[in-house]
């Protein structure tokens, strides 16, 4: 071939795919405009975007009102009200058809976990106190309204034989399990260690450790390639303050049981992530986990000014179950309000 016939040969090769590419862009682009999953670019112009919001200001600033309760305390005597995303979570479908046990489900960081699973398409399990029943039916409410399963199993986690039955009634109940939350957790201020029980030290791993290895040694038999096992510890586990001695323990127990099962899991497909709150307004903190002198000013000395709220934590739980985090496992993630993070 001459080269002016190879110059002419690949003139008319490129112009013929090029032809080729502005045909086949324009009749996807007709397509898309007459396809009904296309969005009109009007409509997409009129989206308006989210407003910013200013973090320091998002929530109230303390001083709080001086306040105490019985142990295990309810959200629904706070003052002011924990906001758990009841009214601002918005889902997008990104856990459907999962199912989800959820310790502590009734308050905090698990009602907020809660909320967000069911507003993303999950099935929900929730384990608490009897005691804490009222805050309970709030979040059974809450999941219904989503036309998600909502199953309430009360129980104390300090029963090893309970841990398994809640594990088992979970999964029949749900018609399976694919993320467990080992979120429920005792915390009690002691000014001295000399004011810490044997009884008293012992009711705090129980529930915080001893549950956290009974349930998840429960549910791994149902956990399949792609679950999530989610552990709430704390800053405590590497921040510890001077008069929550054995709650900073447990939490140090429940990071390390995140990274050794996160190592042992993982070939399994299995992944096991925590979340380290910082002070976050939940009952915790009335109830006993703050001496009572403390709680006005509660949250104060954070960069942010404030404690946080567990509706600031729930997209957390959500991308740790959700399959576009697949390469995480082993993390935990922080939120301090600005002191840091593991």
């Amino acid at each position: 071939m001459t080269s002016d016939n190879a110059d002419r040969s690949r003139r008319l090769l490129v112009g013929g795919m090029s032809a080729g590419l502005v045909t086949a862009f324009a009749s996807r682009a007709s397509a898309q405009e007459g396809g009904a999953a296309a969005k009109p670019a009007a409509a997409a112009a009129s989206t308006p975007a989210e407003a910013l919001q200013d973090p320091t200001t998002k929530y109230p600033k303390p001083p709080f009102p001086a306040q105490t309760q019985e142990w295990p305390g309810l959200a629904s005597k706070m003052d002011p009200k924990p906001d758990h995303g009841e009214e601002s979570y918005k889902g997008s479908g990104r856990l459907a058809g999962r199912k989800a046990l959820i310790t502590g489900g009734d308050s905090g960081m698990g009602r907020a976990a809660a909320i967000a699973y069911a507003r993303e398409g999950a099935d929900v399990a929730i384990n608490y106190l009897p005691q804490e029943e009222s805050d309970a039916k709030e979040v059974v409410a809450l999941i219904e309204a989503e036309g998600r399963k909502a199953v309430a199993i009360p129980g104390d986690l300090r029963d090893r034989d309970f841990c398994n039955k809640l594990v088992e009634d979970a999964a029949r109940e749900l018609g399976g399990l694919d993320i467990l939350v080992n979120n429920a957790g005792r915390q009690q201020a002691k000014e001295s260690l000399l004011d810490i029980s044997d009884e008293w030290f012992d009711w705090t791993f129980k529930t915080n450790v001893y549950a956290m290895f009974w349930l998840t040694k429960a549910a791994l038999p149902h956990l399949k390639p792609g679950s999530s096992i989610i552990v709430t510890t704390s800053v405590q586990a590497y921040d510890p303050s001077e008069n929550l001695v054995d709650y900073a323990m447990t939490k140090a127990c429940g990071q390390s049981f995140t990274k050794s099962m996160a190592k042992q899991l993982a070939p399994k497909g299995i992944r096991v992530n925590g979340v380290a709150p910082g002070p976050v307004w939940t009952p915790l903190q009335p109830s006993g986990g703050q001496l009572p002198e403390d709680i006005p000013q509660f949250g104060a000395d954070a960069p942010l000014g404030r404690a946080g709220h567990p509706a600031e934590l729930a997209g957390i739980y959500v991308l740790l179950a959700s399959n576009e985090n697949s390469f995480a496992t082993g993390q935990v993630y922080g939120a301090v309000g600005g002191h840091g993070g593991p």
